[in-house]
């Protein structure tokens, strides 16, 4: 009656035995370390980049513990803060501008855990400390934008198709083009509506002028606003990268509102540096009439910058186009070679720009430079073959599909969209991230021991069975978050205090379900049995109307009670799973087997 089958038992070990592997990296804590990040985004990070880390470490008489290749950047752990300050000096000088050095931390856990892919949770700015911005952006901006840009792409078709008008003015959000007569007016509208699309286009006429009134249809304009947000928190995420923060957050709020948590970081003035970067992209000519001098000097009139395989070449010091014309930049595919490419949409004027470039330099070479941070580099160099109109460029030449994504959202989001403002800042020190650690285990542990003593007191060996059970739903939930590398704020820690409560509720249901059956004169084995059956019904209801509620906090919530949301809703699947397998489990080992039970100590 009450015993399960081997595979049942099998099952429950080894969650439970997986629960503490992927438990205990959050036991060792961690270690100072420096990160070695690329600046550019035609550099990788490979096993080259590594042995070069440990030659500059090991020239300096420093020994780290580890040195790890993690994604788009070398890591080396130190045993202490000392060797980790003199290590991130040392990089700084060795690796040159190419490179970012950050102070970072790395995980303890041991290489048998790390191969397991057991990593511990990330601590939220709240535990770990660091910095954090509300930022604003403006609207009324990315707007502006579109509208004078489609003020000159409107003067641009009309002198395309050759449409005569008097001219193309902006009075608020409405754009007001003038033609002279309506045969002329007729011809725009027709290709005002074809072309642009997201426009409404509205007749007007007085006296003896004949006018369009444009403007942004409202879907249209929520979506510059919208895609004006996004671009700035692709912008920030790419910026963020060079800081080296373990895990930050940078997420909307609300309609026109961007939070940035940078966990570990202290240095604010650091942090809006990087946040106020910009990567743009110049087109000059190259200079093949000059040669490079003595000492690798540019001659009067001349820049030299490298290309990606680090040949110098001099181009002219007068810029023909700047990424400010660009619209939109996508990676692609070059139709005739197949090789990755970056396509790139310019607006009117960088067009006509680009056009008359092209149309006075046949045959000779023209240079794409790309700026990061100041620092100019070559991406292609091609001779021009005819002229090129349209406002249509494609960039191309030795870059992978990687590069050429990225290289696109340089372009497209090396700028802000729309400017930002920051109105709220402030600083979270790591002594209070470490205080609200203390505070928020002390809380989780004393609770934890209250209710062990209350269950153990007033259910006996049942109450025991309960705590054990309550342990194992502990374990499970912090394994969870922890293979889900979920970032551990101070509300997942109240929402882990939380869950701990409810889950003891299930328990507290079973056991007295198995008191009241033996009230009822059933035998011991009976009342275990339809205990656990009878008082299931329950327990399932009060979870999914819980877990109901802690859908919709994630759902319609942000940030913390997002956090929050997800640790309640794990809680109450590892509650359920702790209290009914788990502690079933230990009652059959116990008592299934005792054919004659003549009484349970339960209180």
């Amino acid at each position: 009656m009450n015993q399960y089958p081997l595979w049942k038992y099998l099952l429950i070990l080894a969650a439970l035995l997986a629960g503490l592997i992927y438990t205990l990296p959050n036991f060792y804590g961690e270690s100072p370390a420096v990160q070695v990040s690329l600046l550019r985004t035609s550099l990788k990070a490979d096993a080259a980049l590594l042995e070069r880390v440990g030659n500059v470490l090991s020239a300096a008489s420093l020994v780290p513990e580890i040195t790890t290749l993690d994604g788009n950047s070398v890591k080396a752990r130190f045993a202490d803060t000392d060797s980790q300050l003199k290590a991130k000096d040392v990089l700084g000088n060795q690796m040159g501008e190419d490179y970012v050095v950050a102070l970072n931390l790395l995980p303890r856990s041991p290489q048998w855990l790390t191969k397991l892919n057991a990593l511990p949770m990330y601590l939220g700015l709240d535990l770990r400390g660091g910095v954090h911005f509300l930022l604003q952006v403006d609207m009324n901006a990315a707007l502006n934008n579109a509208l004078e840009a489609a003020t000159g792409d409107i003067r641009s078709m009309l002198r395309e198709q050759n449409i005569p008008y008097s001219g193309v003015s902006r009075d608020g959000k409405v754009l007001m083009v003038k033609f002279r007569d309506a045969e002329a007016r007729s011809k725009g509208e027709d290709g005002i509506k074809q072309r642009f699309s997201d426009y409404t286009v509205n007749d007007k006429e007085e006296g003896r002028e004949y006018s369009l009134l444009v403007a942004l249809k409202p879907e249209a304009e929520k979506r510059i606003q919208d895609s004006a947000v996004q671009q700035n928190l692709a912008t920030l995420r790419n910026r963020v990268n060079e800081l080296g923060v373990a895990e930050p957050v940078i997420q909307q709020q609300g309609a026109d509102r961007v939070v940035v948590q940078l966990p570990g970081v202290q240095d604010t003035a650091r942090a809006k540096d990087i946040l106020g970067r910009t990567a743009t992209l110049e087109v000059r000519m190259v200079d093949d009439e000059h040669v490079i001098g003595a000492g690798g000097t540019a001659p009067f009139g001349t820049d030299m910058f490298k290309d990606r395989q680090g040949t110098p070449l001099l181009v002219k010091k007068q810029v023909i186009l700047t990424g400010e014309r660009i619209n939109d930049a996508q990676p692609g595919f070059d139709n005739r070679t197949n090789e990755a490419a970056v396509h790139i949409n310019l607006d009117s004027v960088g067009a006509r720009k680009f056009k008359e470039a092209t149309r006075e330099n046949v045959g000779k070479r023209m240079a794409i430079i790309l700026f990061e941070k100041g620092k100019g580099e070559i991406i292609t160099a091609p001779v021009i073959r005819e002229e090129i109109g349209g406002g249509r460029v494609q960039i191309s030449g030795s870059m992978d599909t990687m590069e050429a994504q990225d290289t696109a959202l340089l372009l497209r989001a090396g700028a802000l969209a729309a400017p930002m403002e920051i109105i709220e800042e402030r600083t979270v020190g790591p002594s209070l991230g470490a205080d609200n650690i203390a505070r928020g285990f002390d809380s989780t542990k004393i609770g934890f021991i209250m209710v062990s003593v209350f269950m153990i007191v007033y259910y006996l060996m049942f109450g025991m069975i309960s705590v054990l059970a309550l342990g194992a739903n502990l374990l499970l939930l912090v394994a969870l978050l922890s293979m889900m590398q979920a970032t551990l704020t101070l509300p997942g820690m109240a929402g882990i205090a939380l869950t701990l409560g409810m889950a003891i509720d299930s328990n507290v249901l079973i056991n007295e379900r198995i008191r009241e059956e033996l009230r009822n004169g059933v035998t011991p084995q009976a009342a275990i049995h339809a205990g656990y059956d009878r008082a299931f019904g329950t327990i399932l209801d009060s979870n999914v109307t819980t877990m109901i509620a802690g859908v919709a906090l994630f759902m319609f919530g942000s940030g913390p009670i997002k956090g929050f949301a997800v640790v309640l809703c794990l809680g109450i699947l590892t509650s359920m799973f702790s209290a009914v397998l788990v502690s079933r489990a230990m009652v059959n080992l116990m008592y299934g087997r005792k054919a004659r039970l003549a009484k349970l100590a339960i209180g």
